[in-house]
């Protein structure tokens, strides 16, 4: 498996969380909502951490810089974190038309900054750490199981 796979699919398993999160809500059902929001919070906070603390240092080593994609990618994981923020509160005062708002934003968010990933940065990190691919996916899926 390449690391552009591999975090590809990390990111379809969030967005499976955020969907129903976001059809509970919009069908009132909060309880199931406020579930499905928390794991989705909690897979996108697992995807970063994956990112953060193994490939980018790893592709940054391997790139000498970092500079570039990565520095980008770190900021919009900030700024996702605020709309995440931002949707938990409405989401916590069970108010449908500011969280489907505050979700449809992060959603909108969500998809350029993976499709930058999925069309850039990973295909860039499949070549760059080749050698190292393998090892890369195994360090990031020890932090998915801690």
């Amino acid at each position: 498996m390449t690391i552009s796979d591999h975090m590809t699919n990390e990111h379809k398993h969030c967005d499976v969380f955020y969907l129903q999160a976001e059809k509970a809500a919009s069908e009132g059902d909060w309880d199931t909502a406020r579930q499905a929001y928390h794991r989705f919070c909690q897979s996108m906070e697992q995807h970063f951490s994956m990112e953060e603390k193994v490939l980018f240092p790893d592709f940054e080593q391997a790139h000498g810089s970092e500079m570039g994609p990565t520095q980008v990618m770190r900021h919009e994981h900030e700024q996702m974190r605020s709309l995440m923020d931002s949707a938990q509160q409405a989401l916590d005062t069970e108010n449908k038309d500011d969280f489907l708002g505050e979700a449809e934003t992060l959603l909108m968010f969500m998809q350029q900054h993976n499709a930058k990933e999925e069309m850039m940065l990973y295909p860039m990190a499949d070549q760059i750490l080749a050698a190292q691919g393998e090892q890369v996916i195994s360090r990031m899926q020890a932090i998915a199981e801690n």
